[in-house]
């Protein structure tokens, strides 16, 4: 157990203001203060939507909203990190297309995020009716505890007055008729029609083959898992029999529609979020899976885009099995053999022949691929575009240079090259791996998350303008300025020599570490550039480490991920429900004289 973890976990401290120069949505126009929720159990939520953590963890709070509706406020602090995401109405959008029921304020400058001192996407502050924060969790795993705190909380201030029920300051959106509403991806059906998925309102539409007139809507259009249900699909892809997998990405699942007969079973998944130590292959039905973004056939499999553990999976329908390909659950960008490679929230599949399945990496930027290795025993991945987690723009040019933002969706094209929905850049880009050259296709398309080809032309997603766009492909590309950005965040100013990193972890209440099977807690960190670090990188089990920064290296990201795991503490119980508490950080640091010598990363708890 971390020593560094043994704060009080009522510490008085105020909890600062809610600002944000964006303003507040949610809210029928008001403003909020702290000063105004006097009296309600409070939490803030600091999410970005990109982050498919922080989607998971708008899943999670969504049983506690419902439960605690009369005494418990949820505020969302929209804190962004790539460029697009400090845009107004792309966060007005993304609360519409991820289903936020709670007042969210915009947040483009951090400047709440600085305040509380956040250092990662998700993270939860709870602050009690008294306007004090009495919590605070990083990542996703943590409904649970906080359910446990609010209730502590209720009877605490009931008892006390100073528990305020009633309504909260939630004021939903007028509804907007549109054909579409966020529409995820796209499918060439055999019959000339045109399969979307319609993400927002949980529902699969046939289009004609324009790609206008709605021939039949698929699923009830509420959020389920039945039958007759999604929640909210992306990926399609068609099987060699004609029917068509469907990433049911909330629901953690694989279904598979039949369009002769308009069925729709599962296929793979539970319905339950996979987490760190659950099965990682075996019977598909059994087996938990982790937001599916998208699906390919390939090589006589489905490939499955993991979204929520940074892996690619595979369907066999033969053996009715899935199982890990490729990916640590790490998240980054390493290329080598398929079992060691890293990638970051990977959102488009596309298969070019039996050659190469192209992949859209979205938090690296990266277009990826994978390619069966030189001896066929196996596959490796490699990168085409990209550098990084932190790297991002519209740069054109030599593929080493060039630059994406965001990008979700990937098509192969009749020449040899790839278009890439560059999503965040509201462009279609090219790369032609015959030149190596980066190139772009067309602009002002609004957040493009998928494209398919109908006869010469490109039929483009336009998930934020619920449509879908025809394009013919030009013979020239389109030029543009080359932008360049890094991700804004203030980098924190480290002493040189030793760094103490110390992540505080304290079980919440009614909880013990489980270490029935061994250490509960597990602790990796690494570097970009690697040279930063001389030493104190790798992995183990404290939930603290000596860090040894190299000579000579002025300025880079420290990358930690660190996991524990919780079981209910009450010896009449033989079987305790036990919990997992997992976040990944990025912490960019500036190696200078008058540093500090400790970094504290709070995975729940308060820090000293």
């Amino acid at each position: 157990m971390n020593p560094a973890a043994s704060a009080p976990r009522r510490a008085r401290v105020r909890a600062p203001e809610l600002i944000g120069k964006g303003g507040w949505l949610n809210t029928g126009g008001k403003d909020l203060t702290l000063a105004e929720l006097r009296g309600k159990c409070v939490v803030v939520d600091f999410w970005t939507f990109c982050c498919v953590n922080c989607l998971h963890v708008l899943d999670e709070l969504r049983e506690l909203e419902e439960k605690h509706r009369d005494t418990l406020v949820i505020i969302g602090v929209h804190s962004p990190k790539f460029v697009h995401e400090a845009e107004h109405q792309a966060v007005v959008d993304a609360v519409e297309r991820y289903g936020v029921h709670h007042p969210v304020l915009d947040d483009p400058e951090l400047a709440t995020w600085k305040q509380y001192a956040v250092r990662a996407w998700p993270t939860l502050v709870v602050i009690d009716p008294e306007g004090y924060i009495v919590a605070q969790h990083a990542g996703e795993g943590h409904a649970h505890a906080i359910a446990r705190l609010v209730e502590e909380l209720e009877a605490e201030h009931g008892a006390k007055g100073t528990l305020r029920r009633g309504d909260g300051p939630y004021v939903a959106p007028e509804p907007v008729a549109t054909g579409l509403r966020f529409p995820g991806k796209a499918l060439a059906l055999p019959s000339g029609n045109i399969l979307v998925s319609d993400s927002t309102r949980h529902q699969l539409v046939e289009l004609d083959a324009d790609g206008e007139g709605v021939v039949r809507r698929i699923g009830s259009g509420e959020r389920g898992f039945g039958p007759d249900a999604f929640s909210e699909p992306q990926g399609l892809a068609l099987l060699p029999d004609g029917r068509v997998v469907v990433a049911d990405t909330v629901n953690h699942a694989l279904r598979v529609f039949d369009p002769a007969t308009g069925a729709v079973e599962t296929v793979a998944g539970t319905g339950r979020q996979w987490w760190q130590g659950s099965p990682t292959a075996g019977p598909a039905r059994e087996v938990d899976l982790s937001s599916p973004w998208d699906v390919a056939w390939w090589r006589g499999k489905v490939w499955i885009a993991m979204a929520g553990v940074h892996q690619l999976w595979t369907w066999d329908p033969e053996s009715d099995t899935v199982e890990v390909a490729a990916g640590t659950t790490n998240e980054g960008l390493v290329d080598g053999p398929a079992a060691e490679a890293w990638f970051a929230q990977p959102s488009g599949l596309e298969a070019a022949g039996d050659e190469r399945l192209w992949i859209a990496d979205s938090e690296t930027s990266a277009l990826r691929y994978a390619e069966p290795s030189a001896d066929g025993a196996g596959y490796v991945i490699r990168t085409a575009v990209g550098s990084g987690l932190f790297d991002f723009g519209h740069r054109d040019g030599e593929a080493g240079q060039a630059l994406l933002q965001h990008p979700l969706g990937v098509t192969a094209l009749p020449d040899g090259s790839v278009a890439v929905c560059d999503t965040y850049n509201h462009a279609l880009r090219r790369y032609d791996p015959a030149t190596g050259e980066v190139s772009t296709l067309a602009t002002d398309l609004r957040e493009p998350s998928d494209a398919v080809l109908v006869g010469e032309d490109i039929l483009v997603v336009e998930s934020a303008r619920h449509r879908l766009t025809r394009l013919r492909l030009p013979e020239e590309a389109v030029r543009v300025e080359s932008v360049a950005h890094r991700t804004q965040r203030a980098a924190t100013e480290v002493a040189p020599g030793t760094l103490r990193l110390d992540v505080v972890f304290q079980a919440p209440t009614g909880q013990k570490l489980d270490t029935r099977y061994g250490p509960s807690t597990r602790l990796q960190v690494s570097s970009t550039p690697p040279e930063l670090l001389a030493g104190g990188g790798g992995q183990g089990t404290d939930l603290f480490r000596e860090l040894v920064l190299a000579d000579g290296v002025a300025e880079g990201v420290l990358h930690v991920s660190a996991m524990a795991a919780s079981c209910d503490d009450d010896p009449e119980n033989e079987y305790p429900a036990c919990h997992m508490h997992q976040q990944d950080w990025g912490v960019p640091v500036r190696v200078v004289s008058g540093g500090v010598g400790r970094l504290p990363l709070v995975l729940a708890g308060m820090d000293a």
